[in-house]
């Protein structure tokens, strides 16, 4: 074998990712959002671009389902001692930056368990207008009336006041104690407790508007951290009162609201888009259609473009002129083909899991990214960007494409059943359960195990937590709190 420098001429094969199929398969991955961004870009960057009428596509029919009800989302009322505790428990670095007076392990306002999406916002004034519509008729000096107003905006939704009095006084040059009196107007406005700084002074200053903040009131609300950690003897011992006055203390902090500021309207929240609409079809199955009006239709303007080409003398500037006609059909393409394939594997979901849309989430199916693509024919890549970022609406709520797909335990006589099956059972469960008879991981694994489910304790421990559901110990501790 000769050993030196010498010229080889090979042919080989390879898949080359040009820029163009780069920024298709960018398309899929984005939300509607960034779409809407990346669209309002291309129509300033290329003048042959224009916004064009909306067509209107629908899916076809999938199956012989039934049209699905709309199942009532459960009311809280948000007044247990059970729920201040918890509230106590998750707002340790600042007040209503976390939890819920309505929330406890377990609990929550969306549908059978379900994650709650839709779209909400605020009616009304919002809390900085309601609370400044009171400070005029209050205050007793403009200068006042300018410090309390400048307090009402540094306000979060919930009513608390993050900012230092002592940041506050420099920003407007305004001596300390005149900032204090002016906190000291603004936690005397309606509704009680705006301006606190804190969950125990929200809670003194509706104690002491109901004239109930006596010595014993005050022990209570200073220790709430007993009252989250379950011991109740030493709180009331601390509080120097019989089990009696001790009941009828905590029925009066159960009126109290931990997060006043919330009647009122805010900011609305950020509003979710759904990509897909999944209705009942007249047929009984499912309609499922593009939301056309989440993304507008790009087209090209043909008119402008010969006008422009008619007034291109150079060759440079007829090279422009097709670039920006070659990239404007392009694009219009791989949108087109992005709906196409949202719409897809849309259908293709709501064909693997109908029995969601008809029974709820106890009728969930186990489902991968790989059976779908297998069904579309399509990589399964694809379907993981197709899903990210997107939503699908149906009369059950609004879900995030993503949340169809989970893994399954082995069930008797059928294919498995889906993660979020189970822990809808055991929320079921663990809701249904005797206050003195709690159920174990253990306990629950055996019902879980009469009813089909091949589920071993550990797993079902997993589940439970996944869900916000304490343990055993943890619930007997919660219901002995909500019958005090």
């Amino acid at each position: 074998m000769a050993l030196g420098p010498r010229l080889d001429l090979r042919q080989t094969q390879s898949l080359v990712m040009t820029p163009q199929l780069q920024q298709a398969i960018k398309l899929l991955a984005l939300s509607n959002l960034e779409i809407e961004t990346f669209v309002a870009d291309a129509l300033e960057s290329n003048p042959l671009l224009e916004i064009g009428e909306v067509r209107h596509e629908k899916g076809e029919d999938t199956g012989e389902s039934q049209p699905s009800e709309h199942e009532a989302t459960p009311d809280f009322d948000g007044e247990s001692a059970l729920d201040i505790a918890e509230y106590a428990r998750t707002t340790d670095a600042a007040p209503g930056d976390s939890g819920d007076w309505a929330q406890t392990p377990g609990s929550g306002g969306a549908i059978d368990g379900l994650p709650d999406l839709e779209n909400r916002s605020s009616d009304g004034p919002s809390l900085a207008e309601h609370l400044s519509d009171q400070i005029g008729a209050l205050s007793y000096s403009p200068g006042e009336a300018i410090i309390a107003n400048r307090i009402v905006h540094e306000l979060d939704e919930a009513g608390y006041l993050h900012t230092s009095l002592r940041d506050l006084a420099d920003d407007l040059g305004a001596p300390l104690v005149e900032v204090e009196d002016a906190l000291e107007l603004v936690q005397s406005l309606d509704p009680t407790g705006v301006g606190a700084r804190s969950l125990q002074e929200c809670l003194k200053l509706q104690a002491k508007e109901a004239d109930r903040y006596d010595p014993c009131m005050a022990r209570l609300i200073e220790n709430l951290d007993l009252l989250a950690s379950g011991d109740i003897a030493r709180l009331r011992r601390l509080c120097e009162v019989d089990e009696e006055d001790f009941a009828d203390m905590l029925a009066e902090l159960r009126g109290y609201d931990p997060k006043p500021g919330c009647r009122y309207g805010g900011e609305s929240e950020a509003a979710i888009v759904p990509d897909v609409l999944v209705s009942p079809s007249d047929g009984g199955g499912w309609q499922i259609r593009i939301n056309e009006a989440s993304l507008p239709r790009l087209v090209v303007n043909r008119e402008y473009y010969v006008e422009l080409e008619a007034g291109a003398r150079d060759k440079a500037s007829r090279a422009w002129l097709n670039e920006q006609l070659g990239e404007a059909d392009w694009l219009i393409r791989a949108l087109d083909q992005r709906q196409k394939t949202i719409l897809k594997t849309a259908s293709e979901i709501v064909t693997l899991q109908e029995g969601f849309f008809r029974e709820g989430v106890s009728a969930m199916r186990p489902l991968t990214l790989r059976e779908v693509a297998e069904k579309i024919e399509m990589h399964e890549s694809t379907v993981s960007r197709v899903t990210s970022n997107k939503y699908l609406s149906c009369p059950r709520g609004t879900f995030e494409m993503k949340y169809f797909f989970s893994s399954g335990v082995a069930a008797a006589g059928g294919e498995g059943a889906s993660s979020e099956a189970i822990k809808a059972r055991i929320r079921s469960l663990c809701d249904a359960e005797d206050p003195k008879k709690v159920l174990s991981d253990q306990k629950l694994a055996d019902l879980l195990n009469e009813e089909g489910f091949d589920l071993a304790r550990r797993t079902v421990a997993k589940y439970r937590e996944a869900i916000g559901i304490g343990s055993s110990a943890q619930r007997r501790r919660e219901k002995k709190l909500r019958n005090i």
